[in-house]
């Protein structure tokens, strides 16, 4: 099973880079590694706090390493069971200090269902965010599916590599400007290294304003999570 979706995700990652190879020419690339620290504060509420940076590394049909954005997150969560839980967020965006554009202020709220009728676990999160900027504020609306497995045995042992993939759907709304739908598609491997850590890696891609005029994207994605 590992072989299996080892290599989906090696041909997805080819499918990626020779899709864009073809795309129009407002396709980009970014590198965004982050880090985050998860602490379960009792039996349903844990905390979540992150670090996000957001590297060009293609634009204009030419490569290149510039810092675009720096961002902090936090998240509290509160779990039901072990199926559904509600969360709210913050998050700031640090722009202003990199490129010509404002920072941001992002507020969240999410609710999330996930279930594991066999060793693929499926979930359903669906978010709702008001992105405060000094000239505008933007309501969005997102909902995302996943399903992740582990990549040897029927459960995830320490040491060993499992499998993530979600589609999410957009649909941003701002007073003085028409709606705009987005849509994603990730795939990344991670490795369980320790029982508090794990590091995870793959790709992202984006179709962004797809229902005016399409803006093509590509992340790398590199992941470090330390439970505490």
């Amino acid at each position: 099973m590992t072989t299996f979706y080892t290599k989906f995700f090696i041909a997805f990652a080819i499918f990626l880079c020779s899709y864009s190879a073809y795309s129009q020419n407002d396709f980009t690339a970014f590198f965004e590694p982050s880090f985050a620290v998860n602490h379960k504060v009792n039996g349903n509420y844990k905390v979540n706090f992150s670090t996000v940076a957001r590297n060009y590394v293609y634009r204009d049909d030419e490569f290149e390493f510039t810092t675009r954005q720096f961002q902090f997150v936090h998240f509290s969560t509160y779990s039901f069971n072990s199926n559904h839980s509600l969360s709210g967020g913050i998050m700031y965006r640090f722009r202003e200090n990199f490129e010509d554009s404002s920072n941001e202020l992002r507020l969240t709220q999410q609710y999330n269902y996930a279930y594991r009728p066999t060793i693929v676990r499926f979930g359903h999160r669906f978010r709702s965010e008001q992105r405060i900027t000094t000239n505008n504020t933007v309501h969005r609306f997102r909902y995302r599916f996943t399903i992740d497995l582990p990549l040897s045995g029927e459960k995830l042992d320490i040491g060993e590599p499992y499998f993530v993939a979600n589609a999410e759907s957009l649909l941003s709304i701002a007073k003085a400007d028409s709606p705009q739908i987005d849509q994603r598609f990730t795939s990344q491997i991670g490795w369980q290294w320790t029982k508090s850590l794990k590091f995870q890696t793959g790709l992202e891609y984006r179709f962004e304003n797809y229902n005016q005029t399409t803006q093509e994207i590509l992340f790398i994605l590199t992941s470090v999570v330390l439970k505490i």
